[in-house]
């Protein structure tokens, strides 16, 4: 590679590696959001499953992705490892332990 391709490379990952820590700080808060509804459901006695939210978040996914040209099963599979995290979590807050209802879905 020349210097050129070198420097224009540099520049690009650079935007990447920017891009980047912006996509964690926001899996980071939406992780905290979803910590703060566990909360809710634990005061509220509301089950942590609710299928019907899973479904909306998939079904934006899926929209984003029909509209932006972005692979929809690639945001499908990354939107059920994103939603199995936070389940994991919500369960931690509810307290899955105590029998609680845990997240599992395909």
């Amino acid at each position: 590679m020349d210097g050129t391709a070198d420097a224009e490379l540099a520049r690009l990952r650079a935007r990447l590696d920017g891009i980047d820590e912006q996509f964690l700080d926001v899996l980071r808060d939406r992780i905290s959001v979803c910590v703060e509804i566990a909360h809710v459901k634990r005061r509220h006695d509301v089950p942590m499953m609710q299928p019907h939210r899973i479904g909306v978040v998939q079904q934006r996914a899926a929209r984003f992705a029909a509209a932006s040209g972005v692979d929809a099963d690639f945001l499908r599979r990354l939107y059920d490892l994103v939603i199995a995290e936070t389940c994991r979590v919500e369960d931690e807050v509810i307290g899955a332990a105590e029998g609680k209802a845990s997240c599992e879905h395909s």
